[in-house]
């Protein structure tokens, strides 16, 4: 029986794009959906995001049960979970984007404004850019080194160096995925990132945390 992957719709994710890299991965079994009684009998769960973090975490928490369904299945059920852009950014304990804003606090930290240590580079973060695992990620079952699409203007900003996967850099060190158990996020866009995003998610639809 194919397994049921669920790409929540909140209003804030580049849906069809990430739906159908999911299906080029080899997923059969996607459901685009707003329903948090799907999403609790989801096996994989994927939460995308693009626009502001305050846009992205009200649309969430717009849902009547919502939150309460991811995690109830993530936290406790333990199926796997990838958190793609802003989606990855949600998982923080607060955003500071426009105004200070809640996340989920499934991994400690907040996301603030990229401030370059070199003033000739630009914000937005824009583009292909390396993927670097930390000492301590090496060999990490989802997420390889390579080279990725970037489109952020703030950055995850982790209290616990061990919850960062992966750096990137763009005039400094900047998060390029987070990790804790089976919840992984990343800042980088699989869907844009062509054959290095196509084999992140063919590691997804396999990964097996547990």
């Amino acid at each position: 029986m194919a397994e049921r992957i669920a790409l929540i719709d909140y209003g804030a994710g580049n849906l069809h794009s990430v739906h159908n890299a999911l299906k080029a991965a080899g997923a059969h079994g996607v459901k685009v959906t707003h329903n948090p009684d799907l999403v609790r009998m989801a096996d994989r769960v994927v939460l995308p995001g693009v626009g502001s973090y305050k846009a992205c975490a009200d649309g969430l928490r717009g849902i009547a049960g919502m939150v309460d369904a991811l995690e109830e299945r993530v936290l406790l059920g333990g199926v796997p979970f990838l958190g793609i852009c802003v989606g990855m950014q949600l998982l923080a304990t607060r955003g500071l984007e426009h105004a200070e804003t809640p996340g989920l606090d499934w991994v400690a930290g907040e996301v603030r404004l990229i401030e370059p240590t070199d003033p000739s580079v630009k914000v937005p973060h824009m583009g292909w850019n390396d993927v670097a695992l930390t000492p301590h990620a090496k060999n990490h079952a989802l997420v390889d080194e390579g080279e990725a699409y970037f489109l952020h203007s703030y950055h995850f900003h982790a209290d616990e160096g061990r919850d960062v996967l992966a750096m990137t850099d763009h005039g400094g060190g900047l998060v390029a995925a987070v990790a804790r158990d089976n919840i992984v996020g990343v800042q980088f866009h699989p869907e844009k990132s062509q054959a290095y995003g196509l084999g992140l998610l063919t590691r997804f639809l396999d990964w097996n945390p547990a």
